[in-house]
This record gives structure tokens, C-alpha cells and sequence, in this order.
């Protein structure tokens, strides 16, 4: 099979969406299938393009046996409604040249990422000049989080926007998603359920294990044994409203043991940083993104997981961080409405994790209190089952391929019936 990946993001992106791609690409490739993936240089959650792929018009590369075809797009240095627009307007056109350029090397399906869904109109005409089969791989439903959020008001151009949507939804061969509350979703927005596919974030189960010892990196950051580590991991943006944990380190700050660690980078960054700053904040500290082979340490090394959203949020963006969590058995509390899909997983799940009251100061640190006088030393059994069972990489992707396999044989079926 010859499969060709568009999206904005791909390793050496340490989070996210860049991360998932760059591991899929690379795992198709060791299971036989020739890959190529169209995608932006390396730049998020910093938001500033990586060093060596600044100056360049496109650039093509051979990573891990994965083709790729970088394309030029505007970065904004701030982020702001506007300049994300222009951001990924930019990509989508820059990527669809590179996509016309490969019409004569067509694969057999193409994936198209979301974000961003900028890039359907340009991929569902290559795709119907070539004649191959086209899979729509949601990791977040763009329109749901613009408006879910108030990033723009929920009148007219909501209603456009949506409209919008769910015609191109409709003129893909399939659409993927990473959990079940949103394949719902999409479902709503008119994809017929035979063209839905379940396809979930995953974890490195055999490398994010409960047997990673953190003390090492513990005391390499300056923290005793008897500080008790609140950790946030990944990406700082606006979506997850996480000032509320900035007021609750304040709240906390008499406990002397209790210490906030951020680790990684994003859009709001440097205004969380001077929040800390004017709150005069002992407890709280900022690090970098880390390398991959630390994130078990990283992991190992906290008593508790936080995983932060917005209300509104909670069903549009499923967040990847909480794979590996649950893979080193960690001890997470996650800010998520009861009817959302993390709520509804607590429910079937007893202890896997915490669910509070997004945006709730009270109640944030009514739950931190409470997971510290907990026994936190111990690995969370529960979490360490589920992703076992349920968040298995080769399990997911093989299951995927074998998927991808049935609806291109199937589309080749049927156009060779029309002729």
C-alpha cells in the first residue's frame, strides 16, 4: 500500500499531534507500507519554526523510511484569531502544491489530519483527479473548539462555519477519529456510520512503564522526597485555561511540600510565567519540553497528573497527554464534564483517574488536597490496566491498517464495476 499523510504537524514535534504522526508514519513503514507525509517544519507547541528548517522554500527529507515534504507557512510569534487563520491558510496552500506536484506519483490513500480542515477543498480535488481513496483523521474538531471556546461569536458565522464542515466531512471516503464521544460527533454532523472509524491516541506501553524510577530527575530539579510534585505536561495554550492552576497554587501556597511543575511550551507560556511572577509564586516552576527517552522519569516523578481544559473543550479535543499518564499509572486529576467522554470513562472506570468541575478554583484545589493525603507512592493499578488494554500502539495501528486495506480494495472494487 502507498499511503500519503497531510498534516500540519510531525515529529521531531515532541507533543501532540506531530508526535502521533511522526510514530503512525514510522510504524507503517515497518509494517510494509511506503509512506509519504506532506507537513509544515517542525514548530509547535513553541510556536517558533525549529532551528534549521527556518530558511527554506520546501525541503524533502527521508526520516525513518518516511518520506517527507516540508512546506513553508506563516508562524505567528503571538497567536491571535486572526494570524492562526492566516497560519493555517497558508499551510493549505503551500501543502496543496506540494500534493499537485505528486500527481503523476499518486498513492492509494491519502490521510488528512484535522487540524486543519483549511487543507479539504485542495485534498478532495487531487483526490478525485487521481481517483484514490481519501480518510478525513480528526485529532481535534477545529469548528467545535473555535466556538466551544468563544474564540469567535456563535451567530452567523457559526452557522456558516458549520455548514461548511460538514460538506467537506461528507466528501471523504471514511473519517477517523481518536475516541468514541467524537466519532458521536461526527456521526451528528451527517458521516454515515459505515464510514467511521475508531482510531485512538496510543502509548509506548513496553517504554511508559509504573517501573520508571523518577528520583533521579526529582533530585536533579532540586525537589526532596517529601515534596509532593503537581505536574502539567505538554502543551500551553488558550484552550486550556490553565491560569486556574496558577490560583490554586496560590491557595496552596502555606503547604510548603506542595510544588506546581509546568513542563513544555505554548502560546500563553510567557503571560503564565508573569502571572506567576506578580503573584510572587515560590511554588510554582517552568521548565522546557523534554526529550522523549526522559518522559518515563518525568512521569515516574510526579504524585499527581494534572490534565486541564476549558469548559466546552472536553468533547472537541481528547487530550494526548493522558495516554501516557495512564501507561506510567499515574495519578491524574482532569478538569472534564460528566457527560463527556473523559467522564463517562471515570464512570466505567472507578479510580482511574480523577474528574472535577472544569474552571473551578475550589474545587481544583479541593482535589489536590485530598490526592496528596492519598497514598500517591504507589502506581494507579486501574490506569496501568486500561492502557494495557486499550492504548496498545501496534494493536491500534494494526487494526488500522487492516482498515485503510478494506476501504481501498473496496473503492478499487467498485470503480472497476463503473467501468
Amino acid at each position: 500500500m502507498k499511503l500519503l499523510l497531510k498534516s500540519l504537524n510531525y515529529a521531531p514535534e515532541l507533543t501532540g499531534i506531530g508526535k502521533y504522526n511522526g510514530e503512525m508514519c514510522e510504524a507503517f513503514v515497518e509494517k510494509g507500507v511506503n509512506v509519504t507525509a506532506i507537513v509544515a517544519p517542525p514548530y509547535y507547541p513553541e510556536w517558533k519554526v525549529h532551528t534549521g528548517y527556518r530558511k527554506f522554500w520546501f525541503k524533502s527529507e527521508i526520516k525513518n523510511g518516511v518520506e517527507l515534504v516540508r512546506c513553508p507557512l506563516y508562524v505567528p510569534e503571538k497567536v491571535t484569531t486572526i494570524k492562526r487563520l492566516l497560519h493555517l491558510a497558508t499551510f493549505a496552500f503551500s501543502s496543496g502544491l506540494a500534493l499537485f506536484s505528486r500527481l503523476f506519483k499518486k498513492p492509494d490513500v491519502i490521510i488528512l489530519v484535522q487540524p486543519t480542515l483549511f487543507c479539504a477543498p485542495l485534498t478532495l480535488l487531487y483526490a478525485k483527479l487521481t481517483g484514490i481513496t481519501t480518510v478525513l483523521h480528526i485529532q481535534d474538531f477545529e469548528v467545535d473548539a473555535i466556538f466551544g471556546l468563544g474564540l469567535m461569536g456563535d451567530g452567523k458565522a457559526a452557522s456558516v462555519a458549520k455548514k461548511i464542515e460538514r460538506w467537506l466531512m461528507s466528501g471523504f471516503d471514511a473519517v477517523s477519529t481518536i475516541s468514541y464521544s467524537m466519532l458521536e460527533n461526527a456521526k451528528k454532523k451527517g458521516v454515515p456510520e459505515q464510514k467511521l472509524i475508531h482510531f485512538p491516541n496510543w502509548s509506548d506501553t513496553t517504554f511508559v512503564t509504573p517501573d520508571t524510577d523518577g528520583s533521579v530527575l526529582r533530585q536533579e530539579w532540586g525537589f526532596s522526597n517529601q515534596d509532593k510534585i503537581v505536574l502539567y505536561a505538554g502543551n500551553m495554550g488558550a484552550k486550556q485555561g490553565l491560569e486556574i492552576v496558577l490560583d490554586a497554587a496560590s491557595a496552596l501556597r502555606e503547604n510548603s511540600q506542595i510544588k506546581f511543575v509546568f513542563v513544555g511550551a505554548g502560546a500563553i507560556v510567557d503571560k503564565l510565567k508573569t502571572m506567576a511572577s506578580d503573584l510572587e509564586l515560590s511554588n510554582v516552576y517552568f521548565k522546557p519540553l523534554q526529550p522523549w527517552e526522559l518522559v518515563p522519569q518525568l512521569l515516574a516523578m510526579a504524585d499527581i497528573h494534572l490534565v486541564i481544559q476549558k469548559k466546552g473543550a472536553a468533547d472537541a479535543v481528547l487530550p494526548s497527554k493522558l495516554t501516557n499518564i495512564l501507561s506510567a499509572g499515574g495519578h491524574a486529576i482532569v478538569t472534564a464534564e460528566e457527560d463527556t467522554e473523559l467522564g463517562r470513562i471515570e464512570k466505567e472506570q472507578p479510580g482511574i483517574y480523577e474528574c472535577i468541575e472544569p474552571e473551578s478554583i475550589g474545587t481544583l484545589v479541593s482535589a489536590i488536597e485530598s490526592s496528596i493525603k492519598k497514598n500517591t507512592t504507589k502506581h494507579n493499578e486501574v490506569a496501568r490496566k486500561f492502557a494495557l488494554s486499550h492504548l496498545d500502539k501496534n494493536v491500534i495501528i494494526d487494526r488500522f491498517i487492516s482498515r485503510l486495506t478494506e476501504i481501498t480494495e473496496s473503492n478499487s472494487d467498485f470503480a472497476k464495476e463503473i467501468k
